[in-house]
């Protein structure tokens, strides 16, 4: 059987090397998207450590909310891996949190371009190729936050609220030719920036947390894995939920 290609926008940062990783390790050739202010030696730097542990992931630039760049990224992806992108991992993303009563256009706008503009700008490249092949697989990362709303986060939370209603409607256009759309859902997972903030401050968040700690980038990493997998061509529109019980929906 010819090796699934996937691609991992965000892949060279916590929970995004962990789906490469994850990917990699269900037998799949992944491809890391990355930005990172276009600086390639450090995603350089991030696939040889990958290298290091056994990871052979490839890398490929785009900025996620820049038409053109998708395009130029897509086109890097086909050659470096030898084929059209059969799984897509919807995970590039930013923040700029504030209140709403202090928040700029441009905080709001960064955010939604870098959140939800690039999911259009993503998937509409690589749609057509996954219905004329009859398989593919869409994930889309939202956020335990999108669910629950967070203060300081209007914009966040929108964009990432805004992702599964993108993911309910796409799956339904393209169902029926064996191509699936699901979201991911986090809540706080321990990733290197996570592991940063002050300790007083991250154990005020796990006290929120019914499990009583914080998510593993792997947990996550997993049930991409198994949204990507063959074994789940009955599941489609739906958002998982990985939050430790912060928010039950």
């Amino acid at each position: 059987m010819t090796q699934k290609i996937a691609l991992v926008t965000g892949g060279t940062g916590g929970i995004g090397s962990a789906i490469c990783r994850a990917l990699a390790d269900a037998g799949v050739k992944v491809v890391a998207g990355y930005n990172s202010g276009g600086n390639h030696e450090k995603a350089k730097a991030w696939q040889a450590e990958q290298k290091k542990d056994g990871y052979d992931i490839l890398v490929a630039y785009g900025d996620v909310t820049n038409e053109e760049s998708c395009a130029a990224c897509i086109k890097t992806v086909e050659e470096v891996a030898g084929g059209s992108v059969d799984i897509l991992v919807n995970n590039a993303g930013i923040t700029r949190d504030g209140t709403f009563r202090k928040m700029s256009w441009e905080q709001w706008n960064e955010v939604l371009s870098a959140n939800l503009d690039s999911m259009f700008h993503m998937t509409r490249l690589v749609i057509n190729p996954m219905l004329d092949k009859g398989w593919g697989r869409v994930v889309n990362i939202s956020s335990v936050n999108a669910q629950k709303g967070q203060f300081g986060q209007c914009n966040y939370s929108a964009a990432k609220a805004g992702i599964h209603g993108f993911t309910k409607a796409l799956a339904q256009e393209v169902a029926a030719k064996g191509v699936t759309v699901n979201t991911v859902s986090p809540g706080y997972v321990m990733t290197p920036m996570v592991a940063k903030i002050p300790e007083e401050v991250l154990e005020k968040i796990i006290r929120q947390v019914p499990v009583g700690r914080l998510g593993a980038p792997e947990e996550i990493g997993k049930a991409v894995s198994y949204l990507a997998s063959d074994d789940c061509g009955y599941v489609t529109g739906s958002d998982f939920s990985i939050n430790g019980g912060q928010h039950m929906s």
